[in-house]
């Protein structure tokens, strides 16, 4: 047998197509029926392009033509692809959330992977929650895998200022409800703040997720950073197409890329990037998937002392494609490179170090060095106290420098029908010093814990000149979203979580450099409070959500299913 027969009996697919027997016979006829030479399948490594492209998916409606640009890059590597679509989660469309789906798009994965004869895969997404869906999923298979990001959307200018996704609709909404922006005017922004297919351009959760993902090593160098209708970046869709092949006969599979050190990566990049709050959930799931225990202490011990380097929106006032040609994600790494494990493997088969080391920064004034960051303050912080016992989270970068130690009495909110009716009501009791809490929204309370953390400013306020105050909640906020936000407030309040004892007029102290967020209530008061309280009703019954509130662990255990973290060896199909 010849080193290239060895190779080819090696592969995964064979157990499908090699035997002389009846099953492998109907394997190959069927191929046979769909047009295929026999040649063709017999002969080269079988790959998976797991599309996550939809009508109704607009940071991905380029992924359908990227597929093409992926699969010829196979072709011209010695690869044989097929597409296999998977469900997309595009932020905006998704309800009750793209978080309650996140699972259900990793076990699609997982399972797509599992049940074909696929020997890799080109893993396509972009939009928040697909990049860590697809990661570990194909993490829990455990076969070669390379990420296509699908690249941030084009830049606008609104009145000679740069318009972030996200980050501005929040803003110019301001301005809108106080009658600063006209009806006339918001209807024209709608149509032009985002103006190509690809994600958000700013460093929210999208942007945030594809760049820590290059940071461990799944994506070519400087592919999370191309803009989404750059010619660059199909080349690069056929290149990741080109690499796979060879992935795969060097048999260079996840969890050869995803280690300790290469998650302490990953964190110090979210770090450098001022990336989103989000990434924090994602991170602990997609580590655990591989039996990498992550807990937030260890997050911030990680990373907690590194600056924003990334002069990005919500944090700083570029763009993505901006960030693309000040040299994208290798020229921050090559400035973050003291604070790196730069002899962590990637998807190129080099090391993160050989992969940075012709990176160049183009402009010192988007990528900041480590001697002159956009703003000291931490991109985030940990908070525990009576009212997060197991931890919350906060974005300090992003927040009001005046409010991070505060105490105020609290405004509660039962859900977010409760906070919708009232939040702008004129006699509402509201003023600068008032906390708002919005609880009932977390992984089980909300079904999969939706991006509500970021409550309305009262238009009282508002019309008073106050844009932000303490804001409080068990739920998440978007990654383009700015302001004193405490999030993921664990455990959550429809699990009896403290969150759930709080009543409007309690005082509540935030103390972000002690770390501490607590309700100036003795634990007596708590305990008479607790033995009180019911559990909120909930009519899901049926279906995937049902699956998902029963499953689904807390915030600061990455909000993955309890059937599905942890690793251990992929279940291989019988074939028979």
């Amino acid at each position: 047998m010849t080193d290239k027969e060895k190779r080819l009996a090696a592969l995964r697919s064979r157990r499908w197509l090699a035997p002389d027997d009846i099953r492998s016979f109907a394997h190959r006829q069927r191929l046979l029926q769909m047009g295929l030479r026999r040649e063709e399948f017999m002969t080269r490594p079988i790959v998976a392009v797991i599309n996550t492209w939809s009508d109704l998916s607009p940071c991905h409606a380029h992924l359908r033509e990227r597929a093409e640009s992926v699969k010829r890059g196979i072709l011209e590597a010695g690869g044989l692809p097929f597409e296999l679509p998977a469900m997309s989660l595009g932020e905006v469309m998704v309800k009750p959330t793209a978080m309650a789906y996140r699972n259900f798009l990793a076990m699609e994965t997982e399972e797509l992977l599992r049940s074909l004869p696929i020997d890799g895969a080109v893993l396509m997404g972009g939009c928040d929650k697909t990049t860590p869906g697809l990661l570990m999923g194909a993490i829990s298979a455990d076969l070669p895998c390379i990420y296509v990001p699908a690249g941030p959307m084009l830049n606008d200018r609104y009145k000679g200022q740069r318009v972030g996704a996200g980050t501005h609709t929040k803003t110019f909404w301001n301005d809108y409800v106080v009658g600063k922006v006209s009806q006339p005017e918001w209807v024209a922004l709608e149509a032009r703040m985002t103006r190509s297919p690809g994600t958000c351009n700013t460093m929210g959760t999208a942007s945030t997720m594809t760049s820590i993902t290059e940071a461990m090593g799944f994506s070519l160098p400087g592919a999370s950073s191309i803009p989404a209708m750059d010619a660059a970046h199909p080349r690069m869709a056929a290149a990741s197409g080109a690499r796979i092949v060879d992935m795969i006969w060097e048999d260079l599979r996840p969890r050869r890329l995803l280690t300790a050190d290469s998650v302490r990566n990953a964190i110090a990049v979210h770090m450098a990037l001022g990336g989103s709050t989000n990434a924090v959930v994602h991170l602990i799931a997609i580590a655990g998937r591989a039996g990498i225990p992550l807990t937030l202490q260890q997050y911030i011990e990680a990373g907690g002392d590194i600056p924003v380097l990334a002069n990005l929106y919500p944090t700083g006032d570029h763009l993505m494609e901006d960030f693309y040609y000040a040299g994208g994600l290798p020229a921050l790494l090559k400035e973050l490179a003291p604070r790196l494990h730069l002899e962590c493997l990637t998807a190129t088969g080099r090391t993160l170090g050989e992969n940075i080391e012709s990176a160049v920064n183009l402009d010192p004034e988007v990528i900041r060095p480590l001697s002159s960051p956009v703003v000291q303050a931490q991109a985030l912080a940990v908070l525990r106290g009576n009212l997060a016992p197991s931890g919350a989270v906060i974005k300090p970068s992003a927040a009001s420098e005046r409010l991070l130690e505060h105490t105020g009495p609290a405004l509660v909110f039962d859900s977010m029908e409760d906070m919708t009716r009232r939040i702008h009501d004129p006699e509402l009791a509201v003023d600068e010093n008032t906390v708002l809490v919005l609880r009932n929204g977390g992984p089980v309370g909300a079904s999969g814990m939706p991006e509500w953390g970021n409550l309305p400013i009262p238009k009282k306020l508002l019309e008073a000149g106050v844009h932000d105050i303490v804001r409080i909640s068990d739920s998440r906020m978007s990654g383009t979203h700015a302001g004193t936000c405490v999030l993921h407030v664990s455990p959550e309040a429809a699990v009896g979580g403290p969150l759930a004892l709080v009543r409007t007029g309690d005082m509540i102290r935030l103390d972000v450099p002690a770390g501490r967020l607590d309700v100036l209530l003795d634990e007596a008061q708590l305990e008479e409070r607790r033995q009180q309280w019911k559990p909120p009703k909930t009519d899901r019954k049926r279906g995937y959500l049902r699956l998902y509130v029963e499953h689904v662990s807390q915030a600061d255990q990455g909000c993955d299913f309890d059937f599905l973290s942890g690793w251990q060896e992929p279940d291989e199909p019988v074939i028979f």
